[in-house]
């Protein structure tokens, strides 16, 4: 008996400590019942065992700025997905803040028709949603006489339906913002490629601890604008046998057609290989920083 009234008592004490942990800010875009809004509760509260306040804002420029400032204590933000591609507004903030990726985690995309209770498919006359979601749905949405209406946020596109008691329109969103909101589920899995996932990266003002686990490095560089010079540093890469696992451009925004270049590569900054080659890409390029190594989502 002693031995499961001491049990009992662990027990208490371990709940009564996760009860005393502060939740974690983290912010996100958009509104509660998006998929940045489940993306955050599943890698901060399950992935890091703590208890998560997903703190929503208007645009990533502000979940930025909120991490930043020290608003939050995280955010995390899309930075691709696997049927739309990349989100370029992730990549140019990424070069503006003075802020670190500190891991990733991909997150199944399933979007539903939403709309008030007792609406049908045939009743409906308009569709809102973010441009993402209504891009990644353009297959479905085809087969139906609607008007498409983009708006900032999925979630926030059923709560506006739920809120305004708008008839004859639907929102693309989540089924947890279906539940949230008090709607109903007209339509599931509507998006045009079915296994459709969203990459979502989450942003602190530190560093990530070194995993244990296999690592991913991403880093920003500007190359000469001269012929060559891009071959010339993923070069650097392929002598170290370093695999390069993704590579972006975007406008430098300071002289036309030139580019700064992002680059995901495999291994963490700390690795030999992986500091020579860092080495080599500040050498032979005009300007090159590490945004983070942190656990590669395999």
């Amino acid at each position: 008996m002693a031995q499961v009234t001491e049990k009992a008592s662990g027990q208490r004490e371990e709940k009564q400590e996760q009860h005393n942990v502060k939740p974690l800010r983290v912010a996100f875009q958009g509104e509660r019942g998006a998929f940045g809004y489940e993306a955050t509760q599943i890698y901060f509260g399950k992935q890091q065992n703590r208890p998560v306040e997903p703190t929503p804002y208007r645009s990533f420029a502000e979940v930025f700025r909120a991490v930043a400032t020290g608003d939050v204590d995280y955010g995390l933000v899309p930075v691709e997905n696997s049927q739309a591609g990349s989100i370029n507004d992730t990549y140019d903030l990424l070069r503006q803040h003075d802020l670190f990726v500190i891991g990733e985690i991909s997150h199944p995309v399933h979007h539903c028709l939403l709309a008030l209770p007792g609406q049908k498919i045939s009743d409906i006359k308009r569709v809102i949603s973010h441009p993402q979601a209504l891009a990644q749905s353009d297959a479905f949405l085809r087969s139906l006489d609607v008007e498409i209406v983009a708006t900032y946020d999925t979630a926030g596109s059923a709560k506006m339906v739920s809120e305004e008691k708008l008839e004859g329109v639907a929102a693309v969103a989540s089924a947890s913002a279906a539940e949230l909101y008090g709607l109903e589920i007209l339509a599931s899995n509507i998006q045009t490629i079915k296994d459709n996932y969203t990459r979502f990266i989450a942003l602190g003002r530190e560093p990530a601890p070194r995993p244990t686990t296999a690592a991913k490095t991403m880093l920003l560089m500007i190359t000469a604008h001269q012929p060559g010079s891009l071959y010339q540093c993923l070069g650097g890469l392929a002598e170290e046998k370093i695999n390069l696992l993704k590579l972006e451009s975007r406008p430098t925004r300071q002289r036309p057609w030139e580019y700064v270049f992002f680059l995901d590569i495999a291994g963490h900054r700390e690795d030999p290989a992986v500091r020579r080659a860092l080495t080599f890409l500040a050498e032979h390029s005009i300007f090159c920083k590490v945004l983070g190594s942190f656990a590669q989502n395999i």
